[in-house]
């Protein structure tokens, strides 16, 4: 499982903002990268595993891509709402599955109204965002979390657990759990983390 969740962290995963430094993604493409890992015997699904321990009716997943996250949530009986600002990832989500709401939005401005068990960026999505604007990006998801919000990303890319636990305070959370990868190996200060935040009262 450590190796398939290592493999995970290496693949590079959809932009959330316009100014994403002008890279042009294919999400056809860009699934069959995963659909080749579960080929080979990985199990793609960490994130959802995660996610799924914390008993959520309802879950954000932000950031969504293609829909894997959302897709697998989906089927074990959660509503999801997938969101991502790249029209070809979320051309393949609907594509794939037309009974889950899809939404084409910056994250800084998602505003859906309305809250979420879980909130997840499963997929580094705060390193796919424009150098300087993470703090934009947290509030975006944060104002849509009504239990947790769950992220994870490589750390050695420039964007820090200390920076993001400060941008998750400015919008109101805490920090409650850290994980050095999805199936929960105790987190010594590494090159990934997967964190969980929560609301402040």
């Amino acid at each position: 499982m450590h190796s398939t969740l290592a493999a995970l962290s290496q693949v590079r995963y959809p932009p959330i903002f316009g100014s994403m430094l002008g890279r042009v993604w294919n999400g056809a493409e860009y699934q069959r990268r995963f659909d080749s890992l579960a080929e080979s015997g990985m199990d793609v699904h960490g994130e959802a595993k995660f996610v799924r321990a914390y008993e959520p009716k309802t879950v954000l997943d932000a950031g969504c891509g293609t829909g894997r996250v959302a897709i697998e949530l989906a089927r074990h009986g959660i509503e999801v709402v997938g969101a991502d600002l790249d029209e070809s990832m979320l051309a393949h989500a609907r594509q794939t599955a037309p009974g889950i709401t899809w939404v084409r939005s910056d994250l800084a401005e998602l505003d859906l109204g309305r809250t979420f068990d879980v909130v997840i960026m499963a997929g580094n999505v705060p390193l796919f965002t424009a150098p300087g604007t993470q703090d934009k990006l947290v509030a975006g998801v944060a104002r849509h979390v009504g239990g947790v919000l769950i992220a994870g990303f490589s750390l050695d890319r420039g964007y820090t657990a200390e920076e993001y636990d400060e941008h998750c305070a400015l919008a109101g959370l805490r920090l409650v759990e850290r994980f050095a990868t999805w199936d929960r190996e105790e987190f010594r200060d590494g090159n990934y983390a997967v964190s969980v935040h929560m609301g402040m009262s």
